[in-house]
């Protein structure tokens, strides 16, 4: 488990760096659709190195423990860059949106300027919507055993282990849950109806296809996000396979998407192909 889990980590940091660099050195590909891919990458990276690096000492030491403070540090963090990520894919949706549907204005109402500052909004939402049923978890009282049912420290097997929770915890709990999820997956829902709306009013088969392959990788990676948090809260709670789902929602999407990304973008491999060709003829 630990050879599989340190090569799933591994090949996600990688993919997602390779990702990166590309777009950084690339001059072709610095526009909004990949400086958001790029964030987009950054942002997973962060995410499996919250949870996954803690599990993998887990898994080779006898002594399984985590302080009061990290566990915390941890919860925060790696629900913040949850939410983070639930909006950015609406944002980048959002990208492809106006790009499709409104072409002739997208140059000039996404500049480099107001491209920044959409792409730090979702950073400020995810870290600032987590703050208080975190603060709030953490205040509440722990008398019970302090062992975590879980490889990573999250609301719902924190929570469990309290002696008592105060209802209007639960409420803010769910509530910031329930907007930070469901929001995004609307807007996300509508952005993309508008857009088949459009993409099928195109009469050129050739132009539809094109339009169409812009927007699928991300439709692809909304698809696993979504599915698989929806799997892993949206259940009967103390299911057996709750660790298990855990895991393939930190780390197997994390590491999937880079290969979407590259395997099914014709400018990302493109550019890619030409740089493995001049590295091989050095």
């Amino acid at each position: 488990m630990f050879i599989v889990i340190l090569l799933t980590y591994i090949i996600c940091v990688g993919g997602n760096s390779a990702i990166i660099a590309i777009v950084r050195v690339e001059r072709s590909l610095q526009i909004p659709m990949y400086l958001y891919i790029s964030t987009f990458a950054v942002l997973e990276i962060m995410f499996v190195t919250s949870t996954v690096p803690n599990l993998l000492a887990n898994l080779v030491s006898s002594r399984k423990k985590i302080s009061f403070i990290n566990c915390f540090i941890q919860l925060y963090v790696f629900n913040s860059l949850g939410v983070t990520e639930c909006y950015l894919l609406a944002l980048m949706v959002f990208d492809r949106h106006l790009a499709i549907n409104h072409p002739l204005h997208y140059p000039a109402i996404m500049n480099n300027q107001f491209c920044i500052k959409l792409a730090i909004l979702p950073w400020m939402l995810g870290f600032f919507m987590v703050l208080s049923p975190a603060i709030m978890t953490a205040h509440l009282q722990f008398c019970g055993p302090r062992e975590i049912n879980h490889f990573f420290c999250d609301f719902a097997p924190l929570q469990s282990m309290a002696c008592s929770i105060p209802f209007y915890v639960l409420v803010i709990t769910s509530s910031v849950a329930f907007i930070d999820i469901v929001v995004p997956f609307i807007l996300i829902l509508g952005f993309y109806i508008h857009i088949i709306i459009t993409i099928m009013k195109i009469q050129n088969k050739e132009s539809k296809k094109k339009t169409f392959s812009t927007c699928s990788s991300h439709l692809i990676v909304a698809s696993l996000f979504y599915g698989t948090a929806t799997i892993v809260y949206v259940k009967p709670k103390g299911s057996q396979y709750d660790k298990f789902l855990a895991l393939m929602y930190t780390t197997i999407t994390p590491l999937i998407n880079p290969f979407i990304y590259t395997f099914r973008n014709r400018d990302v491999k493109g550019v890619f192909r030409r740089y493995m060709k001049h590295l091989l003829k050095q």
